[in-house]
């Protein structure tokens, strides 16, 4: 097994393992891989220290948590952060593009305060976070972007 660190367009970073350099690059071509965090399938390889597993060596085991639960790559198991985005589809209202301007109406009380969800550029989350709006980004897997509630 060979194990790289990968990163999409989105900047979002992750590990992919695959049997061969022969093999990442034919899933690259194919379009099999994505990210898990933003589904963008545009994917290239990061800077990392590669790491070869042959028959006798196998790859630790990730350090259990206090609850003894093993830590996923981001630290967040996929049930709990599916769990998080439910709730999170489930309470917030979804602007879509007008994100900026709706949490900026929101926090000079322009609009009524509610919870938002929507999309925004690293820029324009930049902006808002220096405003003084929190701002948290969450990746939601694509397939659950046209869930509503």
């Amino acid at each position: 097994m060979i194990v790289y660190n990968l990163g999409c367009a989105n900047d979002h970073s992750f590990e992919g393992w695959f049997s061969s350099a022969d093999d990442f690059e034919r899933q690259t071509t194919s379009k099999l891989l994505s990210c898990p965090l933003c589904g963008n399938a545009r994917i290239g390889r990061l800077p990392h220290a590669p790491y070869v597993s042959t028959p006798a060596e196998r790859p630790a085991e990730p350090a259990p948590t206090a609850k003894g639960v093993p830590h996923q790559y981001s630290n967040v198991g996929a049930e709990l952060l599916a769990k998080l985005v439910d709730k999170v589809i489930e309470s917030t209202v979804d602007v879509g593009r007008a994100f900026p301007e709706e949490a900026r109406k929101i926090h000079y009380r322009e609009a009524p305060e509610r919870h938002i969800r929507g999309v925004a550029s690293s820029k324009e989350v930049e902006a808002l976070r220096e405003e003084g709006i929190e701002v948290v980004a969450l990746p939601v897997p694509p397939h659950r972007l046209s869930k509503t509630h």
